[in-house]
């Protein structure tokens, strides 16, 4: 019989791809979205590259009864994989009740699902701007909390502090995965970042303007202190991040942790700034970029990247795509989905 794995969020961008990896696999996945910035057509490309049919299952998880609904429709869950969240950290300063009630209200609800129905393992769907605004650089996991500048960032502190007290009060196993700045799309195409609302990510902003989606990309401030005045991050391929998951569940089911609780950062460990992605989308893809410098965007960091090295010790994983592949792959998705 497979392990079966339930997945929230799981018709989202990192959720879709995180689903090809564990399906291919071999695994059994129970995917859970409510499809407020996501859309169920994307199981139709992933069912096209696993040669598995799959379908979803709407629900809000924010909504107080949904751990109920849960507990009597799935049962004999090996884990959850956590993704389920909104996440535009600018959008997160405008609308920060709105942020506070989904994101903590909804991981929750899943503790309960996992209380009730006794779901051992958790992966948590966590990010980098746990670290805050001032960081030693490259980021270790070692390093403490800051103060972080949105309250999108403030709920996945919130959701690694709950979790730690989750887990450890009802004796189960979970890994906080903090992304650093995940871009590109599956290899044949099929499956990218297709977000309903209008995309804030700097690769499908950028991939969105080459296609004429958009008039121009902005630069949202050059005067930070780094070396070109743009803001500097890690960023790292969709498909390294799915593995991932599937390695630290892995590392769970095969009981190789000794403790309740522990997080790895998932980077390429390389910081490169908004105008070196630019430059880097019009060399890989031959495509001319109409980009603006506007003003600084509330709540960005001026630069951050990863030391991922506990990940590639303890999990196995080391990211097998370039910044290249990124944009290459970013690129075909676009094409291909106009």
């Amino acid at each position: 019989m497979k392990t079966k794995i339930a997945v929230t969020g799981a018709c989202g961008y990192i959720g879709s791809h995180t689903i090809v990896d564990l399906l291919q696999n071999g695994y059994d996945v129970i995917c859970l979205d409510s499809l407020v910035n996501s859309n169920e057509r994307v199981l139709l490309g992933v069912e096209k590259i696993t040669r598995q049919k799959i379908s979803n299952t709407k629900i809000d998880l924010a909504d107080p009864l949904s751990w109920k609904f849960l507990a009597e429709e799935f049962q004999d869950i090996s884990g959850v994989i956590h993704f389920a969240a909104l996440k535009a950290v600018g959008e997160s300063v405008q609308q920060p009740l709105r942020y506070y009630d989904n994101n903590l209200n909804a991981l929750l609800n899943v503790f309960k699902w996992m209380d009730a129905v006794r779901i051992p393992n958790l992966i948590f769907s966590s990010s980098c701007t746990v670290y805050g605004d001032q960081c030693s650089l490259p980021v270790k996991e070692t390093q403490a909390f800051g103060i972080s500048p949105s309250p999108y960032g403030k709920t996945k502190q919130m959701g690694e502090w709950m979790m730690m007290d989750f887990l450890s009060a009802s004796h189960k196993q979970g890994i906080s995965l903090r992304y650093f700045n995940p871009a590109g799309a599956h290899e044949s195409a099929l499956i990218g970042e297709d977000p309903r609302n209008p995309a804030l990510n700097l690769v499908p902003v950028i991939t969105e303007t080459a296609i004429g989606k958009r008039e121009s990309l902005t630069v949202f401030g050059n005067d930070y202190p780094t070396r070109d005045g743009s803001c500097i991050r890690d960023y790292v391929h969709i498909m390294d991040l799915a593995r991932a998951h599937t390695l630290a569940l892995e590392y769970l089911l095969y009981d190789k942790m000794s403790i309740s609780f522990d997080a790895y950062n998932l980077g390429i460990g390389q910081g490169i700034s908004v105008l070196e992605m630019i430059h880097a989308f019009e060399e890989t893809t031959g495509q001319k970029l109409n980009y603006q410098i506007g003003p600084r965007r509330p709540g960005d960091i001026p630069e951050i990247w990863a030391d991922a090295s506990k990940a590639e010790k303890q999990l196995q994983w080391k990211p097998e795509h370039g910044v290249e592949e990124i944009m290459r792959s970013a690129w075909e998705w676009e094409r291909r989905r106009n």
